[in-house]
């Protein structure tokens, strides 16, 4: 099967939508080599007006019947930030009980967020009530809003990428915990907190596949056809190969 060429090009059935070849390259540049940060955070600040391109960014995420239902809390005091990552140290010791040893001591070592050392921490919280009880597709799923603030979050990612900011998306928390902290009503839940900041370097692999916590799947063995486990089928057969190649193939053709 063919490699998707960043070349575009439409047909005479169909008007051509794609962006242009560099345009394109850059978006998925920025997909491949986003990265979730936890440290090598620089003390430069970010300026506000690429602040104000990444909270837009999240921002004109897709929504499920539109409900919109994130906020952007940004936290600057020091003693929140403070309270916030003890926060998260008290539910890492909880959390490490689950695992046994030598993996509990090795989940402890690791990095988890940098709150106190990156320059901007935006805690993203969700209102389940926006809009109302009626809104499009929530009837049928209760969680759209968490669906649709992770959309938002990404967004945010991938333009703080393209800006050259490292951001690391923080969730080891008590729900309780965050919203005492911050004062946030009870029906408002936070969903992660969001730790960003120009860095020394990006690395060439996440974090947790560098330290061996944990390595990319193969993808061809979680692509199925017509049902679950379908293995079989020729559409299937064609696109084996190509999905488990380099992530790199984009730009090197």
């Amino acid at each position: 099967m063919s490699d998707p060429s960043p070349e575009g090009g439409g047909s005479p059935s169909r008007p051509d939508h794609s962006f242009p070849p560099e345009e394109k390259r850059g978006v998925y540049h920025a997909i491949y080599t986003r990265r979730d940060i936890r440290k090598e955070f620089l003390p430069d600040p970010i300026p506000e007006e690429t602040l104000v391109r990444l909270l837009r960014a999240a921002h004109h995420a897709p929504s499920v019947g539109f409900m919109q239902p994130w906020n952007f809390i940004l936290v600057e005091d020091r003693n929140i930030r403070m309270q916030l990552k003890h926060a998260v140290d008290k539910e890492r010791q909880s959390a490490a009980v689950i695992f046994e040893s030598p993996r509990a001591e090795k989940f402890l070592s690791l990095k988890v967020e940098a709150i106190l050392e990156a320059p901007l921490v935006i805690a993203v919280t969700i209102d389940p009530s926006r809009e109302g009880p009626h809104v499009l597709g929530r009837l049928s799923d209760a969680d759209t809003d968490l669906y649709s603030a992770s959309c938002g979050i990404m967004n945010m990612w991938l333009a703080a990428r393209a800006e050259g900011i490292g951001m690391g998306w923080v969730t080891i928390f008590r729900k309780g915990d965050v919203q005492s902290i911050l004062g946030l009503p009870f029906h408002i839940r936070p969903i992660g907190l969001l730790c960003l900041g120009y860095v020394s370097i990006f690395p060439n692999r996440p974090m947790l596949e560098t330290e061996d916590w944990a390595y990319r799947q193969k993808l061809s063995d979680l692509v199925f056809l017509d049902r679950w486990n379908g293995q079989e089928g020729e559409l299937l057969e064609k696109l084996r190969e190509d999905l488990d190649r380099s992530e790199d193939f984009f730009w090197e053709h």
